[in-house]
């Protein structure tokens, strides 16, 4: 592994996107999610990512130089357009008059639609409930999730994230995953390094459990839990699509493709300000307290920090030096 800063993947993913088509501002709003990704070991939705985020912005399939719209039709709703272009700069538009909405009605939804992948939702319900409101954020992606007992891809990995404020400018806890076994990365990842994955991750194309990664690329990802995750996987597809104007995950194309159509992609935020209850910060501080009696245990994401340097894949480095020239 090749130890990097969060300065440099910083600066580096910032250098690739611009000399590829992005502007300045968009580029470092993607090259921040693409550090924190890194930094917390998410490397899937880290420097991963960079390449195609290049060949992309070259293609057309994403715009990197767009405006995205945001509109307030109601007291208790913000919208934004991506315009076809990155998930992290249509949310960082949307953002402040989304938290401004929030302190004014006490919940308020956020639709962000017609944008890129966005990756890990974590990094976007973070950011809110680094603003002191709670945030729970949803999306999808292409189709990789067949019925449980089918065999017909229906959702993406449909990934659902919860972040909740510490009251003091941090996050108490923050839970992010797929509503998959696994990430659909993980699958990628293990046929591109020739291994072979854990049974239970994913069917064969014939609806057979599989521990072949190509086998299962050509199949289908299993939901965690069964029918509950497939449950949770539908909601986050209704409201990602429906509430954005966005895509359903059928419609969507191989994510990391080069060519074709844009991902059209929609991300739906629920945004609570937790003043509006007094006891709220108590309640939290009493169940952190309840979790961590035992050694070891703590609320998920409580207490994470970013590491840096970064242990960082020295192909995934060389290779994003080699798109920032």
């Amino acid at each position: 592994m090749t130890e990097v800063s969060l300065k440099d993947i910083h600066a580096v993913t910032s250098r690739a996107l611009t000399a590829h088509g992005a502007a300045e501002w968009v580029a470092h709003a993607v090259a921040d999610a693409v550090a924190e990704a890194e930094a917390t070991g998410n490397r899937i939705c880290g420097l991963y990512y960079l390449e195609s985020y290049c060949q992309q912005l070259r293609t057309g399939r994403v715009k990197g130089d767009v405006d995205p719209v945001v509109t307030r039709p109601r007291p208790g709703v913000v919208q934004v357009d991506g315009k076809l272009g990155f998930a992290q700069s249509a949310f960082q538009r949307a953002l402040p008059q989304a938290l401004e909405a929030a302190r004014e009605m006490g919940t308020v939804q956020l639709a962000v639609g017609h944008t890129h992948t966005c990756t890990s939702l974590g990094f976007f319900t973070g950011q809110i409930a680094r603003a002191g409101m709670i945030a729970l954020g949803m999306t999808n992606a292409s189709p990789i999730v067949a019925p449980p007992g089918g065999k017909t891809r229906v959702i993406g990995t449909n990934p659902i994230a919860f972040s909740v404020p510490d009251g003091q400018g941090g996050v108490a806890m923050q839970f992010d995953q797929s509503t998959t076994t696994v990430a659909l990365g993980k699958i990628t990842m293990a046929k591109a390094a020739g291994e072979r994955i854990p049974e239970g991750w994913a069917v064969d194309a014939d609806g057979r459990p599989t521990t072949d990664p190509e086998a299962a690329l050509a199949g289908s990802l299993v939901s965690m839990g069964g029918y509950k995750g497939w449950g949770f996987g539908l909601m986050a597809e209704l409201l990602a699509a429906g509430m954005t104007g966005s895509v359903t995950s059928r419609e969507v194309r191989p994510l990391k493709a080069p060519e074709g159509p844009p991902h059209d992609l929609g991300q739906f935020y629920l945004i609570i300000d937790p003043s509006a209850a007094p006891g709220f910060a108590e309640t939290v501080r009493r169940v952190a307290d309840a979790v961590a009696e035992d050694a070891g245990a703590r609320m998920p994401g409580q207490n994470r920090v970013l590491n840096d340097p970064v242990s960082v894949d020295p192909v995934a480095w060389d290779l994003a030096l080699q798109l920032a020239g």
